[in-house]
């Protein structure tokens, strides 16, 4: 349950449906945007965190200069479930911990109308307990596929085995507050993002 000021509103949505996307337009109406990507590196450049990573996978994933090689690990872990899960054990506390700090950080910052986190596995890792609102992203499965190939490199396939290890994309609609089509340009985001953040009652003058 979130105890901020500022309501926290959570990004769902499949691989390469532009969750990134929607959090900059509700930047523009003030959001202060939590990207929990960036803890997940974090993470793996804790001391006590590396030894258990390097523990459990071996020392191989571990590049020239001593830091884990984040390819390397995830050819690991996105080829087998269970690995996966071994790996969010150990990470998935400090991520936890520092998506709930900056929101606490983010809540006393002047000129903040309301929290934004995107975290790509927030239902299952349990982080919306931290949100006030879902929203999820929603974009056809072949604009998903062009979008991760385009910046990812990714083949279909890739995409699919990631997101076999994922909640189905059905269920986090169906768990959502409410849905933005983000199938084709950002202006024909934009207006939605507005009405949504208006309809909230969180609407300023876009920057």
């Amino acid at each position: 349950m979130n105890v901020n000021p500022h309501p926290v509103i959570g990004l769902l949505g499949g691989i390469g449906s532009g969750k990134s996307a929607v959090a900059a337009e509700l930047a523009r109406h003030g959001g202060h945007v939590i990207n929990a990507d960036q803890f997940g590196h974090e993470a793996l450049r804790q001391p006590d965190i590396h030894e258990q990573v390097v523990a459990r996978f071996g020392a191989d994933i571990r590049a020239a200069d001593g830091v884990i090689d984040r390819k390397k690990l995830g050819a690991i872990v996105f080829a087998d479930a269970d690995e996966l899960r071994a790996l969010e054990a150990i990470v998935f506390p400090f991520i936890g911990r520092r998506i709930r700090e900056e929101i606490d950080r983010a809540g006393r910052r002047d000129g903040v109308r309301f929290i934004v986190l995107d975290a790509a596995v927030m239902l299952e890792a349990g982080w919306s307990d931290v949100c006030d609102r879902l929203i999820f992203v929603a974009a056809p499965r072949a604009v998903r596929v062009e979008r991760v190939q385009k910046k990812r490199g990714w083949s279909e396939a890739e995409l699919q085995s990631r997101e076999k290890l994922q909640m189905p994309v059905d269920e986090k609609r169906r768990r959502a507050d409410a849905v933005v089509d983000n199938a084709s340009t950002l202006a024909a985001l934009g207006p939605q993002v507005t009405a949504l953040v208006q309809g909230w009652g969180l609407s300023s003058a876009p920057r």
